[in-house]
């Protein structure tokens, strides 16, 4: 008992030392009061001043004076600053019996910072930065100050708490006092800190909260100890005891402004539960308690800005909850997950309003911290409540979960919205939250293809709300989803078609056309094209500054191309799988689908291509015709075999796509006509036009002969017969189009042509074959030079003039 005496003569001797610093800095104030009147009582009276300004004539105030410091120009006011001549003695008018000669000197006039800042626009140079935020040691310049006011005090508290503690321990030791005793002495020693505290929180008030926070520490410890060691209390008991300090400890920091005593009564909030611990595991009364912490948190987040309490609390609830979820067993009930969501979402719901509370009310700018702990929050909320349905087994349900996530920061984006001069990176923070809620209920709720037409839906919604109200991260969230959909597409082409195994009857696969792959192709197409006619409306070029507006245009119809492939191959292989009968039919499909879309596309003069791409395109399809050329006359052979012969009419689709290529031709005949390279095109083209012709008589004659004669006869009889008078026909053809249209290329390329079938037919062609096949070739190339020579005299002015309207 003699320390504990001794303990409290140390305490009355520092408040005793408090009083004699406290009265000599009284004594220093008097001495400064002192030291001003002299001064005052020094100035001659008001009268005599007034006198002296009457007599002394006023002085001409120089222009302001321009002065070069550093390369910047600075314009300085005489007025704002004092004078020499404020400083020059004033003698008294001359009425005066003793002259005295008077010091006065003119303060200088309060001179703000903008009649100094450098004018950039007047010198041409750039005003000098800012100066560096001042470092530890500029802060606190007299470093004996910082460690004696500031540290000191906080390692002798903490050896004080430490002093006393051992004190207990040793009393404890020895048998000194009872528990009763023991309890008391720690109840008594955290009074009188607290006590003294309070006594000097207005002359040392960082002082007094340390005192305090050790006075609150003492008291936590002594009442863990009462109910642990002692059992002096119930757990009930000792449980409200902890829950009036921890209300003690928080009016005590909003009494001293400290959010150090705030910090400790946060801490010991926390680990009352734990203190008073006796192994039973009710969750319930855990988290209830912890709400009510959390409560009394969000009051004092509302009035003080206090991060560093916000975030601890967040923190502790975190590892609490977590730790919890984390321990259950895999038998528990669902029920207890269940409830376990319901405080997570009551969790999420305080911490959200924790952390936007005072910035709301103050209006202040949100800082990174704040966003970071909104969306850790949000993040650590969604992770929870999907692990809780799925141990509930309702993973149903979490694509509803989701939902209900972006319904809730859409609301508090509005909420928001309605408060005038807010942050509004709050807003583009709760708005993108939404959107990616709204994002992920598709992958959560629906399953395969249904993800990617709601993401095609919901990509067009966005790019409509960014038109509207030109929110940035709505732009940029759009862009993501359509990203994701065109993903997500590529996924559903290959679950769909790729994965899909029928079995041997046709009853499992899917129907044509009307399916889920196709209609999710057409689906996404027209949605890409919906994009790109809202930015097309409203003269948007690139969206998101680097995404050209034609991008989506190209896309949709690359969409509804390939989708149309994937659909015709799928179809033609699992239905007719002996042959590859599916390369005609997708063929037609390509030439189809470029007729049809410079047909329904020239209708609309600002959708129409240019002629370099349309170009581009056609003869790409006539490249394909001849790349699959060999393939179409195997597909054809396979077809007429006696086995095959039921599905001979499949080859029709090789027909139309001839009548198709035809039209192709002749469209880039008129497209290339306008060209300066037309020449060059047109030598091109009568060669692409000949090879068609020759390709489709020797298919023709296949398919008429095939079942009479083996495939070696018809190839001779083509070969040395039938080609020499297509040319011819070809020749004579070419030669009558460039009279009637007066193009001498034509004419050329006709009789270069009749040439080279002269040349064939008498080099190749006429060993070999038989008589009737000889007459046949000579008769008719004879007749078509006859013909020929015959257009020529007939025709001979309007070539020489043609020839002279050529060279001019």
């Amino acid at each position: 008992m003699m320390i504990l005496v001794v303990l409290l003569l140390v305490i009355i001797l520092i408040i005793l030392l408090s009083f004699k610093s406290s009265t000599s800095r009284k004594l220093q104030q008097l001495e400064q009061e002192l030291i001003h009147l002299r001064k005052e009582i020094a100035l001659p009276p008001a009268a005599t001043v007034a006198e002296e300004k009457k007599q002394v004539p006023p002085i001409i105030q120089p222009e302001p004076e321009e002065e070069w410091a550093s390369g910047f120009k600075v314009v300085t006011d005489p007025s704002l600053t004092s004078k020499k001549e404020d400083w020059l003695p004033k003698e008294e008018p001359e009425h005066t019996s003793a002259p005295e000669v008077v010091y006065t000197r003119q303060e200088p006039l309060p001179v703000k910072e903008e009649q100094f800042v450098v004018s950039s626009k007047a010198t041409g140079n750039i005003a000098p930065p800012k100066p560096p935020k001042p470092t530890f040691f500029e802060r606190n310049p007299d470093l004996e100050k910082f460690i004696g006011e500031n540290l000191v005090s906080k390692i002798g508290i903490a050896i004080l708490v430490l002093a006393i503690g051992y004190f207990v321990k040793f009393a404890i030791d020895n048998n000194w006092v009872g528990a009763v005793g023991r309890v008391s002495i720690g109840i008594v020693c955290g009074g009188i800190l607290i006590g003294v505290a309070h006594r000097l929180r207005k002359n040392y008030h960082a002082f007094s909260s340390v005192l305090a926070g050790g006075g609150l520490a003492v008291l936590y410890f002594t009442i863990t100890l009462a109910y642990q060691q002692f059992h002096l209390f119930s757990q009930t008991v000792a449980f409200i005891i902890l829950l009036v300090i921890t209300a003690f400890a928080v009016l005590l920091a909003l009494l001293y402004n400290r959010q150090e005593l705030a910090v400790i009564a946060l801490v010991g909030g926390f680990a009352s539960p734990f203190l008073v611990s006796n192994g039973s595991g009710n969750y319930v009364t855990l988290f209830i308690y912890l709400l009510i912490l959390n409560t009394g948190l969000l009051i004092i987040a509302y009035n003080k800005t206090w991060r560093i309490l916000n975030v601890t609390a967040f923190l502790f609830t975190v590892i609490l909850f977590s730790s919890w979820l984390a321990s259950l067993p895999d038998t528990t009930n669902k029920s207890v997950y269940a409830n376990g969501l319901l405080f997570a979402a009551i969790f999420y719901l305080l911490f959200f309003a924790i952390n936007i509370a005072n910035n709301i009310k103050e209006r202040k700018q949100f800082l990174a911290f704040d966003f970071g702990i909104l969306l850790l929050n949000t993040c650590l909320f969604f992770s929870a409540g999907l692990y809780c349905l799925n141990k509930m087994n309702a993973t149903a349900y979490n694509g509803l979960f989701s939902a209900v996530m972006a319904v809730f920061n859409l609301a508090a984006t509005y909420f928001l919205f309605k408060k005038n001069n807010l942050d509004k990176n709050i807003l583009y923070l709760l708005i993108g939250i939404t959107l990616t809620f709204i994002s992920l209920t598709a992958p959560l709720q629906l399953h395969g293809h249904f993800i990617t037409l709601f993401w095609a839906s919901e990509a067009v919604l966005l790019c409509w709300l960014y038109i509207k109200s030109n929110i940035s991260i709505v732009r940029y969230a759009s862009l993501i989803v359509y990203t994701a959909m065109l993903i997500s597409l590529l996924m559903d082409w290959v679950n769909v078609y790729v994965s899909f195994y029928p079995v041997s009857d046709n009853s499992s696969l899917l129907p044509v056309i009307i399916n889920r792959g196709f209609i999710t192709a057409v689906y996404t197409a027209a949605a890409s094209y919906l994009f790109f006619f809202l930015l097309h409306k409203t003269n948007i070029e690139k969206y998101g500054d680097f995404v050209p507006a034609n991008t989506f245009r190209f896309i949709a119809i690359a969409l509804l191309f390939i989708g149309g492939i994937i659909e015709t191959n799928y179809q033609f292989s699992h239905r007719f799988p002996f042959t590859n009968i599916a390369l005609l039919y997708i063929q037609l499909y390509i030439f189809s689908f470029v007729l049809l879309l410079f047909l329904i596309t020239k209708r609309f003069t600002r959708f129409t291509w240019s002629n370099r791409f349309r170009v581009a395109v056609l003869a790409a399809c006539i490249m394909l015709y001849f790349t699959q050329l060999s393939a179409t006359v195997q597909i054809q052979n396979v077809l007429f075999l006696k086995e095959n012969s039921a599905y001979s009419y499949l080859f029709a689709g090789h027909w139309i796509s001839a009548l198709l290529l035809a039209i192709i031709i002749y469209r880039l005949t008129n497209v290339t006509r306008q060209n300066k390279e037309k020449n060059i095109a047109a030598w091109l083209l009568c060669g692409t036009v000949v090879a068609y012709l020759s390709a489709e008589v020797y298919l023709l004659m296949n398919n008429l002969l095939f079942a009479h004669t083996n495939a070696a006869e018809i190839d001779r009889v083509f070969v040395k017969v039938v080609l020499p008078v297509l040319w011819g026909l070809c020749s004579f053809g070419f030669m009558w189009l460039g009279m009637k249209h007066q193009y001498k290329t034509l004419r050329i390329i006709s009789l270069s042509l009749f040439s080279i079938t002269l040349l064939k037919l008498f080099i190749y062609d006429i060993s070999n074959i038989p008589i009737a096949g000889k007459i046949a070739a000579f008769f008719c190339l004879g007749v078509l030079l006859l013909i020929i020579s015959f257009m020529y005299q007939r025709l001979k002015k309007i070539i020489i003039e043609d020839e002279k309207k050529q060279g001019a």
